[in-house]
């Protein structure tokens, strides 16, 4: 068995809406079947009894070792705790060739675990060992690492529980919840509208202190040390006993509180100068430690923190207590758990002198000794929920320091006997507060009710009704996806908003091209949704994209599926049908939201099957308003658009519109068919978005097919009488309805440029001309810049071959380069002719042939 290629689907796909890897495998005859391969499902099953059920698949098939590397991948990350559910093996044409497609949720995890099935595989078959303790223990650790913290997390499945919308920036805490315009960012609690200024004073802890004191908030009195000697000279200034920090420090390290001596303080200098250059030293407040979460302007959760401690049992040490206490599955060395493992370092040892103990010293029986003097999670502290207790004024003080210093998502750490009284009545204080405060402690409290902090940040965010979202339509199909997609956009502009799309030709944003690639893959349409200005995304949806990577989105409120034809990348990634491009093309369709639209071509039986499988409403549309679906489906209420007569109609039940096609320019007055489709497909797509009437017909009436809105999307030219037409058609059933448009116009004869794309069929080629000779009177054949694998002259024998036994044409040349053709052809053409040429570089040809045709009008004018 063999892996040749693993592959991430990032988004929906075209085997399920999960994130999932695609491992093309290849089995030998031998492995194709398990049941031939004496003792391997018994030594499997030895080695990793969670695999799944093969002997109820076995009963009603063969399997193969693909589909065992399917159901291990799987098991593996399940036995990890991962929550994965779907798998599936699905036999290529080719025998012995599968695709293994299983979920993950990281994605470092799955690609893992596919590696150690594979390994699983190999031990069985070889009857070797295979530590599975090791391989879970390895997945275990990379999902802790690689999954968001207990803190962002519970934001993020929150924004997912309100249908918010979210990606991860980085591989730590960074996210953007929504789109577009919608967005805000988050990292760990804190939110994109968290002043840096107010950060920054939450850092510095003496500043913090001067801004609440002047705000008449009770805080420790203290001050910067430059020095242990200075250190303990304050220590005598403020009073014994004292608490010793960093100025800068975070989640509790470095923090000695309680010290009573000058020996404990020159020890705890050193601890907090590890942490940060600048040590305070403040009055120690006698208390518990109190945690309150303040959000935008109130209070959402409190905890007490209790400090790491073990209890005596008169047998064992203090250290040997710890190490049971750390025995605890809840407790862990990082944020992933619900309590942290308590760790034995300088400030243990210090805090333990205090008492009298040492870590080899034998607590009796129920003695508690503190390991450290605060109570911070992230030591080994734990947490009881005491926000029902909150006394109001307690509470608004809370809410007043985070105001006080400008934090809208606050941890305020505070010290004081009770929270059922204020700070004042019994001489509390406000010892610290937190820019980006852990949550884990509200989430998972040691004791308590947990509080549902995520949900009160993802209100801060987006209130009640807003989910982030801004409108999208996805453009799918074999040809007309450029075209509608910008018809689309430029409707949606004429509204006010700011739009992005992303076409085969590049990426625009509101109007201006910002990439000018091949951009109709889920990167070039995730790049859009994190721009902040955009209101509505238009995305052409290609093929490759959607089998390479999936879509960039989990849904889209309309999706578009122009048509299905033949000749468009047939053999190329196991599509070897019009059913299998049709099946990649409805993934767009699959995933449309239950409120959205579906716009669908009734001509097409391929493309109008899809409604079947539909999750949302249906808007069919037809040049032929008689076609038996559509007539079926106005009687029935749905959306239907067609062409009467000179008009294209929307219409729905009682309701109909109107608009003459000789004021929508793109169709030529109604002389193009395509362009008539295209335009259904556009106005059906803005149905959908509940545009007004009046603006899509604006935006119809200014859309015109030529190369500044639509580049290479038949273009019109006057060449000094001749018409010229440059198209971007590039398979067979583009070429056909070319020729369909090019016979509706008068012409004293047909002249058409044509090049190949080498990494077609060479059946597909050939058709290409079979097409155009029974059209055209003159075809001149041109080799491309790239063959893309073809030999050197592969190309136009093939298409040379396709004219053997043309109706028309009559004339035959071959010339080398796209440009050398173009003048050869611009150079042939007499008044009253028609020219079509098939252009290969869109941008690059059409300055060429705009140039020549400018510099003919001017040779002509003078």
């Amino acid at each position: 068995m063999e892996i040749t290629r693993v592959r991430a689907l990032r988004g929906p796909n075209l085997w399920s809406r999960h994130t999932s890897l695609q491992a093309s495998v290849i089995c030998v005859p031998g492995e194709c079947d398990i049941s031939k391969l004496p003792e391997f499902e018994a030594r499997l099953r030895a080695r990793f009894p969670q695999v799944g059920n093969l002997q109820a698949i076995g009963q009603h098939q063969s399997i193969p070792l693909a589909q065992v590397l399917e159901l291990s991948c799987l098991a593996l990350q399940a036995n990890a705790g991962c929550p994965v559910t779907f798998s599936r093996t699905v036999p290529s044409r080719e025998a012995g060739v599968f695709q293994v497609i299983v979920e993950y949720t990281e994605e470092a995890v799955g690609r893992l675990a596919l590696q150690f099935a594979e390994s699983l595989i190999n031990a069985s078959l070889q009857n070797k060992d295979f530590d599975l303790s090791a391989a879970h223990a390895a997945l275990q650790s990379l999902d802790e690492d690689e999954r968001l913290g207990p803190s962002t997390g519970s934001i993020v499945q929150t924004a997912v529980a309100r249908g918010i919308p979210f990606r991860r920036l980085t591989s730590g805490s960074l996210v953007q919840l929504g789109w577009g315009r919608k967005q805000h960012r988050i990292q760990a609690a804190e939110i994109d509208r968290t002043s840096a200024i107010g950060e920054s004073i939450a850092q510095d802890k003496q500043l913090t202190k001067a801004l609440l004191r002047a705000a008449g908030i009770p805080v420790p009195t203290g001050r910067i040390v430059s020095s242990a000697a200075d250190a303990w000279v304050a220590a005598q200034e403020i009073g014994l006993p004292v608490v010793v920090k960093p100025r800068d420090g975070n989640q509790g390290r470095g923090v000695v509180v309680n010290i009573s001596n000058e020996e404990q303080l020159h020890r705890a200098y050193a601890s907090a100068r590890e942490e940060s250059r600048d040590v305070m030293v403040e009055r120690f407040m006698p208390g518990f430690d109190f945690r309150v979460l303040v959000v935008g302007n109130q209070v959402v959760a409190a905890a007490r923190r209790d400090p790491p401690m073990v209890i005596g049992d008169g047998v064992s040490t203090v250290a040997q207590l710890v190490d049971q206490v750390n025995a605890d599955p809840r407790r862990g060395g990082g944020h992933a758990h619900a309590l942290t493992r308590i760790r034995l370092d300088d400030i243990a040892t210090v805090t333990l002198e205090a008492q009298g103990y040492h870590l080899d010293f034998v607590p009796d029986i129920g003695v508690q000794v503190v390991l450290r003097n605060n109570g911070n999670l992230s030591t080994g502290g734990s947490a009881t929920d005491v926000t029902d207790d909150l006394h109001p004024d307690l509470a608004a003080r809370a809410v007043d320091a985070a105001r006080m210093i400008g934090l809208d998502v606050c941890g305020v750490d505070l010290v004081c006997e009770n929270v059922n009284q204020s700070l004042e009545d019994q001489h509390g204080g406000i010892v610290e507060l937190n820019a980006a405060p852990g949550l884990r402690m509200h989430l998972q409290p040691s004791y308590g009710k947990p509080r549902a902090v995520g949900e009160a940040i993802i209100a801060e965010l987006y209130p009640a009704g807003e989910d982030g979202r801004i409108p999208i339509v996805a453009v799918s199909g074999t040809n007309g996806k450029t075209t509608t997609t910008r018809l689309i956009g430029h409707l949606l502009a004429q509204s006010g908003q700011c739009v992005g799309i992303t076409t085969t030709d590049g990426v625009y944003i509101d109007g201006e091209r910002i990439d000018a690639d091949d951009c109709a893959g889920p990167i070039s349409a995730r790049n859009v949704l994190l721009h902040p200005y955009v209101d509505a995304a238009v995305f052409e949806t290609a093929r490759g994209g959607i089998l390479r990577q999936g879509l960039a989105f989990d849904r889209c409120d309309v999706a578009v599926v122009t048509n299905v034809g033949l000749g468009d990348h047939l053999g190329m990634a196991d599509i070897h049908s019009v059913e299998d491009l049709a099946a990649v093309k409805q993934v767009v369709v699959d995933n449309v939201a239950p409120q959205g639209m579906a716009v669908l071509n009734a001509t097409d039986p391929i493309v109008a099957r899809m409604a079947d499988s539909c999750p949302s409403a249906v808007t069919f549309f037809a040049l032929d308003k008689q076609l038996p679906l559509l007539v079926a489906r106005r009687e029935r209420g749905d959306r239907v658009i067609y062409v009467d007569g000179p008009d294209i109609v929307a219409e729905q039940g009682p309701f109909q519109w109107r608009m003459p096609l000789e004021r929508v320019p793109l169709t030529l007055s109604g002389k193009v068919d395509f362009q008539i489709e295209n335009v259904m497909a556009a106005v059906g797509s803005a149905w959908g978005l509940n545009l007004d009437w009046a603006v899509i017909e604006r935006g119809l009436g200014s859309f015109s097919g030529d190369a500044s809105m639509a580049p290479g999307r038949f273009n019109l030219f006057d060449y000094l009488g001749a018409t010229v037409i440059a198209d971007y058609g590039h398979n067979s059933d583009a070429i056909l309805a070319l020729c369909h448009a090019v016979q509706n116009m008068p012409a004293r004869q047909r002249l058409v440029v044509i090049s190949g794309a080498g990494d077609r069929r060479d059946e597909d080629i050939r058709q290409q001309t079979q097409i155009l000779g029974d059209v055209f009177d003159q075809v001149l054949l041109y080799q491309d810049a790239c063959q893309r694998g073809r030999a050197d002259g592969e190309v136009i024998g093939l298409l040379r071959e396709g004219l053997a036994g043309a109706q028309c044409t009559t004339y035959i040349e071959e010339i080398q380069g796209e440009f050398a053709a173009i003048d050869r052809a611009l150079a042939r053409l007499e008044p009253g002719d028609v020219c079509l040429i098939l252009i290969d570089q869109v941008d690059v040809a059409l300055t060429h042939l705009t140039e020549r045709i400018s510099q003919a009008k001017t040779a002509l004018a003078t």
